[in-house]
């Protein structure tokens, strides 16, 4: 179903440009969990047309020097993936959030059942994903191991059933108990953007209006809700903005 005449450049615009937009909509409150749902569904559906901008995917091709695979220049590609890196510095991880086809469709899984297991090990998951990011890094390098393939990305996508996009299937049903596991557990890249978010400039702050009812801490699927917490791991749902009950009291600003 991917269609190769399309340059792979046009997820890259998207993602670059949505990003700005959803940093622009969040700060001045025009923008909600609710009115994510189109974004994720085009994402999603970007990601079955035109394979992009699966930026875990590409970066894994970098990893393995594969030109063909890119679809692309390869100096183009690095500097997309670089220039995400550094929104993620400044907006926190929006294109985990809403631009990657990835997790896209975790998310879209998430809202099938409210209740999720494994919510506050934050440091478990962070652990092993680190864990996995010296595995990915030593496979592609050394064996020139395509460890994202054998997981099935880039199979589901192409509709090509086997083996490997069951792996894949998996992972999404699993979304719907456990908050992005692939994103959480598995994603290189996001283990680079995860760095990142945990120093951006603008996040989700408190202000003095917050009456410490706890309700975003309870709310939030990673537990980053937390006034000490770094953000690293913040998917930008906008869960905790949707059951504040004090307008004004939690928004997206300069920290």
């Amino acid at each position: 179903m991917v269609f190769a005449s399309v340059p792979k450049a046009v997820g890259l615009v998207y993602a670059l440009a949505g990003i700005l937009a959803l940093a622009y909509l969040w700060h001045t409150g025009r923008f909600s969990r609710r009115k994510g749902l189109p974004i994720l569904a085009v994402t999603a559906l970007l990601g079955f047309l035109i394979f992009s901008p699966v930026a875990p995917y590409q970066f894994q091709l970098l990893v393995l020097r594969d030109v063909a695979g890119l679809g692309a220049p390869v100096l183009l590609v690095a500097v997309g993936l670089a220039v995400m890196l550094g929104l993620a510095l400044l907006f926190g991880r929006i294109f985990c959030g809403h631009f990657c086809p990835v997790g896209a469709l975790q998310e879209i899984a998430a809202h099938l059942s409210p209740k999720k297991v494994g919510r506050t090990q934050k440091k478990v998951s962070m652990a092993v994903r680190g864990g996995v990011f010296v595995v990915f890094f030593a496979a592609g390098l050394l064996f020139s191991f395509n460890l994202l393939g054998a997981l099935g990305v880039h199979d589901l996508f192409h509709l090509a059933l086997g083996v490997p996009a069951a792996i894949f299937l998996g992972i999404l049903a699993l979304s719907a108990f456990v908050y992005r596991p692939f994103c959480r557990f598995i994603c290189p890249y996001g283990a680079l953007l995860a760095v990142a978010s945990s120093e951006s400039l603008y996040r989700f702050v408190r202000t003095d209006l917050c009456i410490e009812c706890g309700r975003c801490e309870r709310a939030c699927p990673v537990d980053e809700a937390k006034k000490t917490d770094a953000k690293a791991e913040c998917y930008m749902c906008g869960r905790c903005v949707e059951v504040c009950p004090v307008e004004g009291a939690l928004h997206y600003a300069r920290r």
